[in-house]
């Protein structure tokens, strides 16, 4: 009994510590989401330049898509003209870091990992599309993607001028109105403000959070499972080195789990005694792979690019966790990681805001449950009424 009362204590603890960052993140990437267009995306990742590939790591990296979210987001820009390489980039980049997982690093693991983690993140997307680059055999699959393309590109032109041909009369609407033209003006863009505020609180407090609640919640829950339970030496028997770096990047690729999901773990295995390269590896390896992202890859760009892609984030997160422990012994940077010794150090008006923080975070969980149990409960109704 005592043990299920620790575990209770480390997940509350964990949770609270974690829920002020989260929120922050999450509104942050909900402003992002509608202000960066996919326009704006596949503008910037039609050719296999360095360039394209570059932009394609630097503009995934800030937005808030998970490992699952990425998926139709890669899925539609490589067959809007995007290029192997750059896809593959975003397709790193993208669920590897963000704008709530960098807080949250910082909450729970301290302001190393959320400086690192970025930066890893991009770097070893733009190497992974190089490798793309270099080493996949793209041509015969460009041609394909192009010709559709190419076709869509005049049909969508064509449309776009049928649909453009009403804009005159928004005009002469417009002028014969001038006496309230100001006031309409002022109305409307007061409007368009309130819109986009509410489609950003909107997207942030219900899209976006249902995307990860639940592996968050499950990262959470192991995170002070292993915390109660696993003895330190259970995973420092694999040492710090290459062994222990393979073992965690062999954890990390199978399994579907977000940047910000993956953070709790990551303290977790922190605590275990692991060294801070290898949960880098992880926190790298986890986010960037699952089966649904490998088959989707094999699917549309081939097997050569499938091994390619795998290569790159084994190989980049390995070495990154190397750099990073030689970093921390270089320079001495224990300090700027947070273990659960350094946990509960704020003050008491702190801990009061971290505290309705995370009253907030859970109020807005619970209401994503009631609404996913009155959607079952209306849709079961709806084919029990159409079965009889």
């Amino acid at each position: 009994m005592s043990d299920i009362i620790l575990l209770g204590q480390n997940f509350l603890a964990l949770f609270v510590e974690s829920a002020p960052w989260l929120l922050l993140g999450l509104l942050v990437a909900g402003v992002m989401h509608e202000l960066v267009p996919v326009s704006f995306l596949e503008k910037h990742m039609g050719s296999a330049s360095f360039s394209s590939i570059s932009k394609a790591a630097v503009i995934g990296a800030p937005l808030p898509l998970c490992s699952c979210g990425v998926i139709p987001a890669a899925l539609g820009l490589r067959r809007s003209g995007a290029s192997k390489s750059s896809t593959i980039s975003f397709l790193v980049s993208t669920p590897e870091t963000g704008v709530d997982s960098v807080s949250v690093s910082y909450a729970l693991l301290g302001p190393l990992y959320a400086i690192v983690r970025p930066i890893a993140a991009i770097i070893s997307a733009i190497y992974a599309g190089l490798m793309v680059r270099f080493f996949a055999e793209r041509d015969v699959t460009a041609q394909q993607v192009t010709k559709p393309l190419s076709t869509n590109e005049t049909s969508s032109c064509c449309s776009s001028k049928t649909a453009r041909e009403p804009e005159p009369q928004l005009e002469a609407s417009c002028c014969a109105s001038d006496k309230g033209h100001s006031h309409n003006d002022v109305n409307t863009t007061q409007g368009a403000l309130g819109s986009k505020v509410t489609k950003v609180l909107s997207y942030a407090s219900g899209k976006l959070l249902e995307d990860i609640v639940v592996w968050l919640l499950i990262g959470l829950a192991l995170a002070a499972a292993i915390k109660t339970w696993v003895p330190t030496d259970f995973l420092t028997q694999w040492g710090d080195g290459l062994v222990a770096m393979l073992v965690m990047a062999l954890i990390g690729i199978p399994m579907y789990i977000c940047a910000t999901a993956s953070t709790p773990l990551a303290v977790g295995f922190l605590a275990a005694g692991l060294s801070p390269g290898a949960v880098l590896v992880f926190l790298m390896a986890g986010p960037a792979t699952n089966v649904s992202t490998m088959g989707m890859i094999k699917q549309e760009m081939g097997a050569r690019t499938l091994i390619l892609y795998l290569f790159s984030v084994m190989s980049a997160s390995i070495g990154f966790g190397y750099a990073l422990n030689q970093l921390v012994s270089s320079f001495s940077l224990a300090s700027m990681i947070k273990t659960q010794s350094h946990m509960h150090e704020h003050g008491a008006n702190v801990q009061v805001i971290y505290g309705i923080c995370a009253v907030l975070l859970a109020g807005l969980m619970l209401r994503l449950g009631v609404k996913k149990l009155q959607n079952y409960r209306q849709n079961h109704s709806q084919h029990s009424a159409c079965c009889s």
